[in-house]
């Protein structure tokens, strides 16, 4: 299991708010390509999803919580579980579990990934505050 924590400088319900937008992840999470599913999401909204280098699958929220989501996707293979878990004065940890042999092969990429995450939600948080 992998694990970062840091401060996004926004309140809560934005990163609530970026984190239940399902259909604009692959903006910000690079190893998605595409998701189709339903607009708002909620514990239980299944998503087709499509990740580099074109494999399919399916991406789920398993729950949805004031602070704390949880959100699971799988392609042949792999599979992730990856928790967002929103504390006070928007300090957000971030932790994951990827199992299945692709998993195995790709654990060095995935290396510092939470850090990672966690800095492209800060980035989103930054891109949505200037273009509003």
């Amino acid at each position: 299991m992998e694990q970062a924590t840091d401060t996004i400088p926004t309140g809560p319900s934005a990163i609530r708010h970026i984190l239940l937008d399902a259909l604009t992840l692959p903006e910000w999470n690079e190893a998605f390509l595409t998701i189709d599913g339903p607009a708002a999401a909620e514990q239980g909204s299944r998503y087709a999803l499509r990740v580099r280098p074109g494999l399919t699958g399916e991406l789920q929220y398993t729950a949805v919580e004031t602070d704390r989501i949880e959100i699971t996707w799988q392609v042949p293979g792999f599979r992730e579980v990856g928790v967002w878990s929103i504390g006070p004065e928007s300090q957000v940890t971030h932790t994951f579990e990827q199992t299945g042999p692709l998993a195995t092969v790709l654990r060095p990429a995935y290396r510092n990934i939470a850090t990672i995450r966690l800095a492209r939600l800060a980035n989103r948080v930054r891109q949505l505050s200037h273009s509003s």
